[in-house]
C-alpha cells in the first residue's frame, strides 16, 4: 500500500492525546527530557506502559544506553516546557524543578500532573520508531489539575465544567 505520509499524519492527528514527557539520566551526564504523545498503558497485572521514539532523535543513543526513565504527564499551563523539549538538540532540564525517582533514580518534573517511574522492560523495532516499553515500579498522581492535550496539530484544552 502506497499511502500520502503527510494525509496519513493527519488523520492520526484526528486522535487526542495527552502530552508527557520522558525523563533519563545517564550516569556522568545531565539530564534529559523528551516531549511524546505516544505514551500509552499496555497491562495493570504486570503494570507495563509504553511511549516510542523516532529513529532520528538526537536522545536515541542515550534511552538505548539506560535502564530507566519516567514519565512525567504534563498539565495544561506546561506547554512551554512541551515546546522546548520537543526541539532536536534541546533536552536539557536545567532550571526546571525536579526531583530524584526513589525507584529509578531518574529525574521527574515536579510539577507534572503524574509521574511514572519505570525500569525498561523491552524494546521494539517499529517502522522508523522505536517502542519502550516500561515496568512501572512506582507512580503518584494529583487529584487537581488538568492534562496538556493535542489534536491535529495544536494544543487544546478541555472544556470548561470538564474535571
Amino acid at each position: 500500500m502506497t499511502h500520502d505520509t503527510r494525509k496519513f499524519r493527519n488523520a492520526l492527528g484526528c486522535f487526542t492525546t495527552g502530552v508527557a514527557v520522558i525523563t533519563t539520566q545517564l550516569e556522568g551526564r545531565p539530564p534529559i527530557g523528551i516531549t511524546v504523545n505516544s505514551f500509552s498503558s499496555v497491562s495493570l497485572d504486570p503494570p507495563l506502559v509504553l511511549w516510542s521514539l523516532d529513529r532520528k532523535s538526537d536522545t536515541l543513543p542515550i534511552f538505548e544506553q539506560v535502564s530507566g526513565f519516567t514519565v512525567n504527564v504534563l498539565r495544561e499551563d506546561h506547554r512551554d516546557i512541551s515546546n522546548r523539549l520537543a526541539k532536536q538538540g534541546d533536552h536539557s532540564l536545567e532550571g526546571l524543578a525536579l526531583r530524584t525517582g526513589a525507584f529509578n533514580g531518574c529525574p521527574a518534573l515536579e510539577e507534572a500532573l503524574a509521574h511514572f517511574e519505570c525500569s525498561i522492560e523491552t524494546r521494539h523495532e517499529g517502522g522508523d520508531h522505536i517502542i519502550f516499553i516500561g515496568r512501572v515500579l512506582h507512580f503518584e498522581y494529583s487529584e487537581d489539575g488538568r492534562p496538556l492535550l493535542y489534536h491535529r496539530g495544536s494544543y487544546q484544552g478541555l472544556a470548561e465544567g470538564t474535571p
